[in-house]
């Protein structure tokens, strides 16, 4: 796959994450989560299976093979990486590392990943709590559940902001502002009007359920 365009790399790594989250990786989840025409997502998904990098089964779920699956989780890992880098040494806004980290990613060659390794401490989990895959020192958080499934009244902590929320940059925002990233406490109140009340800090902050369904806790 060397020479590829990035584009195209985004898509073995975004079927990936789709698996992450549970859900059934189809080219019309492509097309929402990358933003482009559903015929352009037709041609490449056809090109990567002509590649020998996915399959498509009788429901056209998509299923990497063992060579795309290797090159989707080192773009993932690299992707990581480069979100903690922007966090822990450039000092980047967190709500807005997702973005920087797609465009730098894929300038990270395996030489300067082993020095990223060595810098950061080899890692376990980005900024947003995902896990980074070869890392020594992951750790499994437990079972997760959203948010927005968590009963009113119970205390559960944020662990991991799921990968689609966090292309939304505004909703991203309204996160960082409200203190609501990996490893924060929150009080959940009621649900109305498709908003979930939460308390953070003693405050209370009020989440779009879209937005809460994305943020995973344990209880």
């Amino acid at each position: 796959m060397e020479g590829h365009h990035p584009a195209v790399e985004q898509y073995l790594e975004t079927i990936l994450e789709l698996e992450e989250s549970g859900v059934v990786p189809m080219r019309a989840r492509l097309v929402e989560r990358l933003g482009v025409s559903a015929p352009a997502v037709s041609e490449t998904v056809k090109r990567l299976e002509r590649e020998g990098y996915l399959t498509l089964d009788g429901d056209r779920v998509m299923h990497l093979t063992e060579t795309g699956r290797a090159y989707a989780t080192s773009m993932l890992r690299r992707h990581r990486l480069a979100e903690l880098l922007l966090v822990d040494v450039l000092k980047v806004p967190w709500s807005q590392v997702h973005e920087e980290a797609c465009r730098l990613e894929h300038a990270i060659s395996p030489t300067l990943e082993a020095h990223l390794v060595t810098l950061l401490g080899d890692p376990g989990a980005c900024p947003h709590g995902n896990p980074i895959p070869g890392s020594a020192n992951a750790v499994d958080p437990g079972p997760l559940q959203p948010l927005s499934t968590v009963q009113a009244g119970r205390s559960c902590v944020v662990r991991r902001i799921d990968e689609h929320l966090q292309t939304q940059i505004v909703h991203m925002r309204e996160l960082e502002s409200a203190h609501l990233m990996p490893g924060q406490e929150v009080l959940v109140g009621e649900t109305a009007s498709g908003e979930l009340s939460v308390r953070v800090n003693g405050v209370d902050v009020l989440l779009e359920h879209d937005v809460a369904a994305n943020v995973y806790v344990t209880v």
